[in-house]
């Protein structure tokens, strides 16, 4: 097996999707580690060097952790919008209201940028209806924070359609509700932004039909630690097919643990492949 660490996440993410037994009888034949102790620890440590969808940030964010979130708030990915709700205790899981605690060494460290001048001259709708350029609506559109601004902008876009540059500005945030997207029309141009972007129709689209396989299965290797509510989407789209072409057949796994390293498809081009060689 190619020795990275990489690699073995990966391959250790597949493992999990079958029988306990098998996995560890197959993670002795190819050389693979047994899962470590410390999990949410040691996966912290590797989210904070991995660069991951901005997607990724806002499933983490979700799980309203104060600790997560001070992971969050350093990441390369994030933005100014997410380190802003980070300091600001914002909740993004659907069942919390009220602010979250502040992680200790963020409240003593970092400080919040100010707010736009022109949000505080026009307030935030009429700073995104102001917006004439990509810069201003940018600006405007990282102070959209939480639940209650993005139901906000939803109705005044409802009651009239925001400006072009407004709307793709809003279109790219992560955290930005697919229904407001959708309201905003479709349009090439926006639809390769949001590409651009790193915001993902979801775990189990991100699984199956995004690559490289091996930093894919990579990043989902963090989720059980650091999005456990969103992983299981990715791991019952990718459970059949590793069943499937995998299983407990020790050669199949041989052959996946060889081929990763430089396999530039998808995580079910990967499995499928491996099966059929082996």
């Amino acid at each position: 097996m190619h020795d990275s660490s990489m690699d073995q996440r990966a391959v250790g993410f597949l493992l999990g999707l079958i029988d306990a037994d098998a996995a560890a009888r197959i993670r002795r034949r190819i050389g693979a580690p047994p899962p470590g102790a410390n999990a949410r620890r040691v996966a912290q440590a590797v989210l904070r060097l991995t660069p991951v969808p901005s997607s990724v940030l806002v499933w983490i964010l979700e799980e309203d952790d104060p600790e997560l979130n001070a992971v969050v708030y350093g990441h390369r990915s994030a933005d100014v919008a997410m380190r802003r709700a980070v300091l600001r205790g914002v909740p993004f899981g659907p069942s919390r209201t009220i602010p979250l605690p502040v992680d200790r060494v963020l409240r003593k460290h970092a400080d919040e940028p100010p707010v736009p001048q022109d949000v505080v001259a026009r307030g935030l709708v009429g700073a995104l209806r102001a917006a004439t350029a990509m810069g201003p609506a940018r600006t405007a559109a990282s102070m959209v924070l939480g639940r209650r601004d993005w139901q906000t902008v939803t109705a005044a876009d409802l009651e009239r359609p925001l400006p072009g540059y407004a709307r793709w500005a809003l279109s790219v945030r992560p955290d930005c509700p697919p229904a407001l997207r959708a309201q905003f029309g479709s349009h090439a141009k926006f639809a390769h932004r949001v590409r651009q972007a790193g915001v993902l129709a979801g775990p189990a689209a991100y699984a199956t039909e995004h690559g490289p396989a091996a930093h894919v299965l990579k990043v989902l290797s963090l989720g059980p630690a650091t999005f456990p509510g969103r992983v299981r989407d990715a791991e019952d789209a990718l459970r059949p097919l590793v069943r499937e072409h995998l299983d407990d057949r020790e050669e199949a796994w041989a052959v996946l643990a060889q081929l990763i390293d430089t396999f530039h498809g998808t995580a079910p081009e990967l499995i499928m492949t491996a099966g059929a060689i082996a």
